[in-house]
């Protein structure tokens, strides 16, 4: 079972990844896209990172808003799954055709 993260390590790795922040026993980030499809191949994107990574967000979909909260429910909170799954999707969410951006 993956371990949890202390509170310093958890700020010291959000520091690095743009956008996301914790509440409570999770990391949460909110993007706004221009319309429902961009929005939806967001989410698409982002499955085939979280099954690459084994390791599967709770995505909530609002029209062209998108939170995302990762969370290790095994371990009870936030381990180095969260913040390494948190980091390829920051690393996929710029691409040209995402029109994503941080609400």
């Amino acid at each position: 079972m993956a371990e949890l993260l202390s509170d310093i390590t958890i700020q010291r790795e959000l520091g690095g990844i743009h956008g996301w922040s914790r509440r409570g026993d999770a990391l949460t980030r909110t993007y706004q896209f221009r319309n429902f499809t961009a929005a939806m191949d967001f989410v698409n994107r982002v499955a085939e990172a979280a099954e690459a990574a084994d390791h599967h967000p709770d995505i909530d979909i609002r029209y062209s808003k998108v939170t995302l909260t990762l969370s290790t429910h095994s371990a009870g909170g936030i381990t180095q799954n969260d913040i390494d799954l948190a980091k390829a999707i920051d690393a996929g969410d710029t691409t040209p055709d995402s029109g994503g951006s941080t609400a």
